[in-house]
């Protein structure tokens, strides 16, 4: 079973948010690749490189998820050891799940990790938050 890292979003308060800010990043940076960029360095590289994805808590519930691809710890020009949490650009909403506020990133279990729902951009997106999660508890989606 996968190893995860759930985050909390900050400065984002939507699913639509975070997609807006990977698209402008991936545009100003020309890289392929999105980054995340912590101060602590995950122990269990190998575990979450491994299959595992970084799970984005937006507004106090799990909204979505990109897969991890790789972990590069590196020091910054202030002379700080810093994580850079490579992820793929697709972002994948996941059936909501309520969570606390708390500081930096926490593992996650693969059983505790919430469903997919769909890729951003398909059938579906638009919708407002609330909606999508009374419609989740049905079993539309």
């Amino acid at each position: 079973m996968a190893l995860h890292l759930l985050k909390l979003c900050v400065g984002a308060d939507s699913v639509d948010d975070l997609a807006a800010f990977i698209e402008h990043r991936l545009a100003t940076s020309g890289s392929a690749t999105h980054w995340h960029v912590t101060r602590m360095v995950p122990k269990r590289i190998d575990e979450l490189v491994d299959g595992g994805s970084l799970y984005w808590v937006i507004r106090g519930s799990v909204q979505a998820r990109q897969a991890i691809t790789g972990i590069e710890p590196f020091t910054d020009e202030a002379g700080i050891g810093r994580c850079r949490i490579l992820l793929d650009p697709a972002l994948v909403i996941t059936r909501q799940q309520p969570k606390r506020p708390f500081q930096g990133w926490r593992y996650l279990k693969g059983e505790d990790a919430p469903g997919d729902v769909r890729t951003f951009g398909e059938a579906g997106d638009g919708l407002p938050p609330e909606l999508s999660a009374a419609l989740q508890e049905l079993g539309v989606f």
